[in-house]
Formats: C-alpha cells, sequence, structure tokens
C-alpha cells in the first residue's frame, strides 16, 4: 500500500500544473466532459446539483452525486479551481487507489492463499492503469475501485457472517452505486451467490437478502427522491444514458465516443440542452439513437463488435486521424493483448480448480462491461472491476494454486471461534474446501 502510494504521489507531482493550469473552463476539474467539476463548482457556488456544463442550465442527474460532492467539499476547503484543490484532489484518488491493495490482498488470499495475495497487491501497487487514474484524472475512477473491491471482499465470506454483516454490504453497494453506477449490474448476482450458500445449510437465506437489499435501497432511495421531485422523472441515480448511446451509435466510424455529439463540445448540442431542459434533451437523444439503430442495424452490429475488441484490446483505429487525438493506443494495445492473454488463462485455470470461486469474478468480466457495449468503451470505463482483472491476469501468469490445507484449516478455526452462534456458516465455509 505505501508503494502504491508513494508511487501516485510522485506522479501527482509531475502532472499537477497541467490539471490545474487556467485551461479554458478549467477542464481539467473533471476531465474532458467537464461534467464532475462544473456540477462540483455549482454545489459550490450555492445553485445545488446543477450544471454540469459551463452555462448555468439547472438541475442535473448527467453524473452521480458522490463524487461531485467530495469534489465541492475540496473547493470550499482550498478554493474553487485552485492548484492546492487540484493537489488534495489528487491526493485523495492516490490514496484511495492505494487503500485497494488492503481490500484486494484478502480477497485473494481468502481463495489463493498469501503468496498469490502478495503478488495481486504489488502488481496493483505499480499498475499503469491504476496509477494514471488516480494520479491524473479527477473523476471517481479511484474510489469506485476501492469501493467496489470492498464489496467484492464482503460478498465472498458474508455468507459466513451475521445480519450486521449483510446490512453492511447492502449499504457499502448503496455507497458504491452512488460513486458510479455502473456496478449495479453485479448487485443481485453476489447477492444470490451468498444467499445460496447459505440456503445450502438450511439458514436464513431469504431474510438476509431481503435485508441486504433493504439496507442497500435505503442508501440510494433519497437520491431516487430528490431525482424525482427535482428533475420529475423516474431514476435511481443518473439519467444519461441514452446521450452516451447516441454519442456510440450515430455513423460516426471514427470514434467511439464522438466528440460533437456532447453538449460539452459541440455549441449546437449545448444550445439544445439548454433550451429544452436535460429531461426533454435526454428524451430526444433516446428517439434519435433507436431511430439510427432501427434504420442502421448493420451498423450497430459492427460498432458493437469493434467496441468489445476496445474494451479489452484497447484497438479502436490505427486511422492517422484517430491516432492524432489518441497517440498512447499504439502503445496501449501490445499490453492490453499481453493482460488479455494472461487474464483468459488466469480463468481457465482457476476454472478448472474451482468453478464456484471464480463465478463471481467470471461474472463481473461477463456483466460489468455490457453498457460500454453498447454505448461506447475505453480503459477509463473498465476502472471498477481493474482489480479483478489484476488478480486473474496474477492467476495466469504465476499458476497460484488453491489455498493450502494448513491454511484453509486456520481459517475454519477463526471462523469457528469469532461467528459460534452461527454453526451453519462454519458448515457452508467446511464444505467448499477441498478434499484434502
Amino acid at each position: 500500500m505505501l508503494l502504491a502510494l508513494v508511487i501516485r504521489l510522485i506522479v501527482v507531482a509531475f502532472v499537477i500544473h497541467s490539471v490545474s493550469s487556467h485551461t479554458i473552463n478549467y477542464n481539467d476539474f473533471g476531465w474532458e466532459s467537464w461534467e464532475m467539476g462544473w456540477t462540483a463548482r455549482s454545489i459550490f457556488l450555492g445553485h445545488g446539483f446543477s450544471s454540469p456544463f459551463p452555462p448555468i442550465t439547472g438541475p442535473t442527474a448527467l453524473v452521480p452525486p458522490l463524487y461531485p460532492y467530495l469534489l465541492a467539499g475540496a473547493f470550499h476547503l482550498f478554493g474553487l479551481n485552485t492548484m492546492r484543490a487540484a493537489i488534495e484532489i489528487l491526493r485523495f484518488n492516490s490514496l484511495c487507489s492505494a487503500l485497494t491493495c488492503i481490500p484486494l490482498y484478502f480477497l485473494v488470499r481468502n481463495s489463493l492463499g498469501r503468496r498469490a495475495a502478495r503478488i495481486a497487491s504489488i502488481a496493483w501497487a505499480i499498475y499503469p492503469f491504476a496509477v494514471y487514474f488516480a494520479a491524473d484524472r479527477v473523476w471517481d475512477y479511484a474510489l469506485t475501485s476501492l469501493l467496489f473491491t470492498c464489496c467484492m471482499l464482503l460478498a465472498q465470506r458474508m455468507h459466513l457472517r451475521g445480519p450486521l454483516v449483510w446490512i453492511g454490504f447492502g449499504v457499502l453497494y448503496g455507497v458504491t452505486v452512488l460513486s458510479n453506477p455502473s456496478v449495479i449490474s453485479l448487485l443481485p448476482f453476489l447477492l444470490l451467490i451468498a444467499m445460496l450458500k447459505v440456503r445450502r445449510v438450511g439458514g436464513p437465506w431469504f431474510s438476509r437478502g431481503l435485508i441486504a437489499s433493504l439496507a442497500f435501497l435505503a442508501v440510494c432511495a433519497p437520491w431516487t427522491v430528490r431525482n424525482e421531485k427535482v428533475m420529475h422523472s423516474h431514476f435511481l441515480v443518473r439519467d444519461g444514458f441514452w446521450l452516451e448511446f447516441y454519442a456510440g451509435n450515430n455513423g460516426d466510424t471514427h470514434e467511439s465516443n464522438s466528440a460533437w455529439a456532447h453538449p460539452a463540445s459541440n455549441p449546437v448540442e449545448m444550445q439544445k440542452y439548454q433550451s429544452m431542459g436535460e429531461i426533454a434533451y435526454m428524451a430526444q437523444k433516446h428517439d434519435q439513437a433507436l431511430d439510427f439503430v432501427k434504420h442502421h442495424p448493420g451498423f450497430f452490429a459492427v460498432a458493437t463488435v469493434r467496441r468489445i475488441v476496445r474494451f479489452w484490446t484497447g484497438y479502436w483505429s490505427f486511422n492517422p486521424r484517430y491516432l492524432k487525438y489518441e497517440p498512447f493506443d499504439l502503445p496501449n494495445v501490445p499490453f492490453c493483448l499481453f493482460l488479455l492473454f494472461f487474464l483468459v488463462r488466469g480463468l481457465r485455470r482457476w476454472w478448472q480448480q474451482d468453478k464456484a470461486g471464480v463465478l463471481p469474478y467470471l461474472l463481473a468480466l461477463l456483466i460489468f462491461p455490457v453498457p460500454y457495449y453498447l454505448t461506447h468503451s475505453s480503459m477509463d470505463y473498465r476502472q471498477p472491476i481493474e482489480p479483478v482483472i489484476i488478480l486473474l491476469v496474477t492467476v495466469g501468469l504465476f499458476g497460484a494454486g488453491l489455498n493450502r490445507a494448513g491454511e484453509e484449516e486456520e481459517a475454519v478455526y477463526e471462523d469457528s471461534e469469532v461467528y459460534a452462534d452461527e454453526p451453519e456458516a462454519v458448515l457452508v465455509y467446511a464444505e467448499a474446501l477441498p478434499a484434502s
């Protein structure tokens, strides 16, 4: 963890002048599309959660609430768009990314042993994507990775725990969704796997699943109610899906995410967004996107395949026009192919030894990327599941075996003592051990 933190803080020292520079509209405070930084500015100025672009446009739900409020807090403490604010924000991101080493270590140790856990944690500390997106981007990437890895850790062993831990899982998952709602698709599967483990030994599986679900809804409900009262529309966290869908499916073959389709980059779209209001604007993008797909199904199919390829390999195009704006794609592609090869190898090795153990990670890889396959994809969208990727690449590279018998017995004794009031939980854990 300390190694990870030092590396990220060194990078912060090199990039801080560009992040905090007085570029047009301070767009690096929230990266290219500005939404995070400008929403935080509106909160700071007392306008509430609104105006995700430079003009004052009224209430918004274009971004999830957690990170903009944290960003606004930094503005209150250190000044609006100041270098000090940028330093502290990137330090916070770096700390979140470094702390991810801890849940990742225990996540791997519980399944594959201490050796694999050490390797995976060190790999995360030096992983280029984890370093870059934490130390150079003012966005929720590092925070969401930390929160979601903690959710995976709780889901891995909460069938051994009492109702308070199930409530804690629901609360934590709700906070994670308020940071980045893209992870919500995995909640039913993680919860179902844990419930089935309890049900297998006749435990109170339904009540445990129910209280976790209610805890999750209790965390998300205030924001959903806010959206209904302020935005006059019904959605859980954010409303920008159809804008993203349109940006990726409008006939543009040069870019995965057409800049001209966004209000942030196109004055014509900005004028429409201002005059129509956010909800009506998103409804228009819904109609335009579906109409395009209806009349161009072949384009949509090809674009979807290209997005899948890009999500895992980093490749979109080697056209000089494209590479002029994305020069790092050239070295990125071979690195992503290296990761993909050992990711698949790790999945195969683990599947052959323990299908039940690898199932949550396989589901994460299969289900999480689906919205990005339909809209647009790039390396930053992988950040919530990057710790899972590192875990599986570790298995593919080093062939880490399952827990040795001694470590397994030690774990059973620990759980037996701590959770003696729930013997069925210990039975679940004991029955899952290999026959040896």
